[in-house]
């Protein structure tokens, strides 16, 4: 026998299973190491994210203060009009997707108040998009809770967490 033909015999041999099973086997060790540390990853930039939308929010409030005089009540009068122009209802300060509710994995909400305004922010899928739920008001102090509980004016104030120093002063209750 040949040594070429030795040598063309060894090149179409290709892999053993024993041989596969092995990458494979190295492959799933490394997936089963990286894929927590992605998804730990992925709901630290969501709740970023979360964090950042609520300093939208705050930024618009002190907008729509300054344009109708009072707080918007809902996401909705901070976000984009359906049709014509912009106004108390609609005034366009916000992304859609945020007056819609949503964004980053995270529910938003805003609930107007007599003096103010309060902002939620809730992961859609606790443990999945988020690990934490927030809280802020228009002195645009933002306050998180880990656990599955809405954040609210008690909880934990985050480090850093002025969202807006030179909010306008609330109006004055009737």
């Amino acid at each position: 026998m040949s040594t070429t033909s030795m040598r063309r015999r060894a090149a179409e041999r290709g892999f053993t299973l024993i041989e596969l099973m092995i990458v494979i086997a190295i492959i799933l060790i490394i997936a089963a190491i990286a894929v927590p540390k992605l998804s730990n990853q992925r709901m630290n930039a969501q709740e970023m994210a979360a964090i950042q939308q609520i300093k939208t929010v705050h930024q618009a409030q002190i907008q729509y203060y300054g344009q109708f005089g009072r707080y918007a009540i809902t996401l909705a009068e901070l976000g984009p009009p359906a049709s014509g122009s912009a106004g108390p209802q609609a005034s366009d300060l916000i992304p859609k997707s945020l007056a819609d509710g949503r964004g980053t994995g995270y529910l938003f909400t805003v609930i107007g108040t007599p003096s103010g305004y309060t902002v939620n922010a809730n992961p859609e899928q606790f443990g999945s998009s988020g690990r934490r739920t927030f809280y802020s008001d228009q002195s645009g102090v933002t306050r998180h809770n880990w656990g599955q509980e809405p954040a609210t004016a008690n909880s934990p104030e985050l480090a850093g967490g002025s969202a807006s120093p030179a909010a306008p002063a609330a109006p004055a209750a009737k």
